[in-house]
């Protein structure tokens, strides 16, 4: 990962690449894709930690078969069609959906919803315990702990991206993100970058800025991505980034602290100081506190959709309300069961050599 060049205290144009190195031309490693997977490691492992020490319900020889289906049928599955029905449908309209059903698994180009996620994790976990013979919200206090890693990885990988970026910002430090250049309303900022990227680079640029010309719609975004690749090793091309793209916040950074780091100690810690708490007593705490850090987090964050309130509340906070519900819910719920129950075990017995 290439490191950001500075240009003066306090300003710096994100230039990061994507990619960790490429395999073939159609083929390379990148830093989200390394994101998930981290993310999947790092929670086989702490529920694996949990689970033999006693603090979660599942026995540590299922915890491998636990992530594998957590992760196909409660993250992808979840979080896609959470960005489908949540975004892609209000936006675009079901028939677009029914003529182009092939949006539906393209994940590859881009649209994953967190809350989306957090929905099929839910619905997989009570599936997962009623087969298993175990308790739904004993299971599903383990699986939030270690989820906000997951999300922090998510949300780092979203930085290294240039995506999902902050608002703009007055303050004196802040990110220049080149992407929001290619964001309707700022067609005139995008064609004057553009051209003096071209005259600072043109070997490289005078081509696309030509198919540009002719097809804009086509080939603005692979112009703006070869121009900010370009700048990488390029100073004149990162002088041009910087005086026409605005200061923003890195509102990814502030998500990746809050709804991951900040959260995951919150929870560990409850769980390693209270350990007689009932079961759904953290999952009712995982979902009030990430609906509070959202909704905090969104204050930063350049709206990704259409807002539900013009100027007042996003797509993500308009979300993150219903989370308070669910989480009073579960909270209310393990407050009134019993104690010690992290001595209760599957009822299946183990398949042996398995883990």
């Amino acid at each position: 990962m290439r490191s950001i060049t500075v240009h003066v205290l306090g300003a710096w144009v994100h230039n990061l690449d994507p990619v960790i190195f490429e395999i073939t031309d159609n083929f390379a490693l990148r830093w989200y894709g390394l994101a998930y997977l981290m993310a999947f490691v790092v929670g086989y492992l702490g529920l694996r930690w949990l689970a033999q020490r006693g603090l979660w319900v599942v026995a540590p020889a299922r915890v491998g078969d636990f992530i594998a289906y957590a992760a196909i049928f409660g993250v992808f599955l979840g979080g896609r069609l959470g960005y489908v029905l949540f975004y892609m449908i209000p936006e675009n309209g079901f028939g677009y959906v029914l003529e182009n059903p092939d949006v539906i698994y393209a994940v590859w180009k881009g649209g994953m919803s967190s809350h989306g996620g957090i929905l099929g994790l839910i619905i997989f976990t009570f599936v997962y315990s009623r087969r298993m013979g175990c308790s739904w919200t004993g299971v599903g206090d383990g699986l939030v702990i270690v989820s906000p890693l997951g999300i922090m990885f998510g949300r780092l990988a979203n930085f290294i991206n240039g995506e999902l970026y902050g608002r703009v910002t007055s303050a004196g430090v802040g990110m220049k993100f080149p992407k929001a250049l290619a964001e309707q309303g700022n067609e005139e900022a995008y064609e004057s970058a553009m051209k003096e990227a071209v005259q600072a680079d043109p070997n490289r640029l005078e081509a696309l800025w030509g198919s540009y010309a002719v097809n804009p719609g086509a080939t603005k975004g692979p112009l703006l991505e070869q121009t900010i690749a370009l700048s990488r090793d390029n100073p004149a091309i990162l002088e041009v980034f910087h005086k026409y793209v605005e200061t923003r916040h890195p509102s990814q950074l502030y998500q990746a602290a809050l709804e991951g780091l900040a959260l995951f100690v919150v929870l560990l810690i409850l769980r390693l100081k209270m350990r007689q708490l009932g079961h759904g007593v953290i999952t009712g705490v995982f979902f009030v506190s990430y609906a509070t850090f959202r909704i905090i987090a969104e204050q930063f964050r350049e709206p990704d959709s259409a807002w539900v309130v013009e100027g007042l509340l996003t797509k993500g906070q308009f979300y993150s309300l219903f989370m308070y519900a669910i989480g009073a819910a579960f909270l209310v719920a393990g407050l009134k069961g019993k104690t010690g129950s992290l001595r209760d075990r599957p009822v299946r017995k183990e398949a042996p050599g398995r883990g």
